[in-house]
């Protein structure tokens, strides 16, 4: 897929008169926190701005979000039509998400379906996932398969069935198989550069407006071992 090129070091997988699809980097929020840094909501404001000349404040959605550490897939909604719209399907799950993960050890299975009952700890910000379902769990499902085997590491593709707070890395945890450089999942180091590897990578959906159904994909960050996957 072409990256269309800009000012602002976006990677733009694609852009209509009623969205704006970007492939997050490493370390970018999506939206504005408590660290104050500046999120990519508003990085894609400034570019909208710098290109369409536009007059004081430009409108722009977020839809969903990404954890700081992954990268991939982002859409946002230049106008309030198509963020309603859109909001509709991805509340209601009318989108289809792949993600790849690196993982360290080999998962049990070549492929299979994971159901687990994710409990979410708000003070430390991760989920735990249980087999059976206790108080204030939320049932979570995903399926994976194994797509290439590295020297240390496995490359799988999942298919996401549920959005539950994450639901990828707490639930490949408890098969024994945590991302690379997912500390707060029990990897045992860090990448350098502080991310995951864990990747949007595909995404499937209705566009709100024209109903056309879209088809992105997010080229993997350019590092050695996503290019070995």
């Amino acid at each position: 897929m072409k990256i269309l090129s800009n000012k602002s070091n976006l990677q733009i997988l694609h852009e209509d008169n009623h969205i704006i699809v970007i492939n997050k980097r490493v370390g970018d929020i999506v939206q504005g926190d408590k660290t104050g840094d500046k999120p990519l909501s508003e990085v894609v404001k400034e570019y909208l701005k710098e290109k369409y000349n536009k007059p004081g404040e430009v409108f722009l959605g977020v839809v969903h979000r990404l954890d700081r550490p992954t990268t991939g897939i982002v859409v946002f909604a230049k106008t309030s039509k198509a963020l309603t719209r859109l909001n509709e399907l991805f509340s209601n799950r009318q989108t289809q998400k792949t993600y790849w993960a690196i993982v360290k050890n080999k998962p049990p299975k070549n492929d299979d379906n994971l159901i687990h009952f994710l409990k979410r700890n708000e003070k430390n910000n991760t989920s735990k996932a249980y087999l059976k379902e206790v108080s204030e769990s939320k049932k979570a499902s995903l399926d994976y398969k194994i797509i290439k085997e590295l020297n240390h590491y496995f490359g799988l593709e999942i298919n996401l069935h549920t959005g539950r707070h994450h639901q990828i890395r707490a639930q490949l945890q408890a098969i024994g198989c945590p991302i690379k450089g997912d500390l707060k999942y029990g990897f045992d180091r860090s990448n350098p550069d502080g991310g995951i590897y864990l990747h949007a990578r595909k995404l499937v959906f209705i566009h709100p407006v024209s109903k056309e159904v879209l088809t992105l994909v997010a080229p993997t960050p350019d590092d050695a071992v996503w290019n070995a996957v």
